[in-house]
């Protein structure tokens, strides 16, 4: 998987984002993985995603849905286990550790940039 830093409206918000982009990374996702850490310090960029599951998770994560243009279109706090959640017009959808979105202060509406 490739890393890379992911920044909103031009600040570096997040200094390691994995990027799941080939079929089989998308199909896996954070599944068997270990909980992500609570202090942003890794997440998961799924590209194409427009909805995503919790499913077999042990811990709440926070997804963000965003258009093709890097725009925030939803934002969807502490998923519990066993839950789903999608959006119309997403290309990507942005995993992290429950509680993430809040501390960086991520808006519906801000730009974001994932450079792999």
């Amino acid at each position: 998987m490739k890393r890379g830093p992911l920044y909103v409206d031009g600040t570096l918000v997040l200094p390691s984002v994995r990027g799941a982009l080939r079929w089989w990374q998308r199909l896996r996702g954070l599944l068997f993985a270990e909980a992500l850490p609570a202090d942003g310090s890794d997440a998961l960029l799924i590209r194409p995603c427009s909805s995503i599951h919790t499913i077999g998770m042990r811990y709440e994560l926070d997804v963000v849905f965003i258009d093709k243009l890097g725009r925030v279109l939803s934002i969807h706090p502490r998923i519990p286990p066993w839950r789903a959640c999608m959006q119309a017009g997403a290309r990507d959808a942005l995993e992290l550790r429950g509680g993430v979105v809040e501390q960086i202060g991520l808006k519906v509406g801000d730009t974001v940039e994932w450079r792999a």
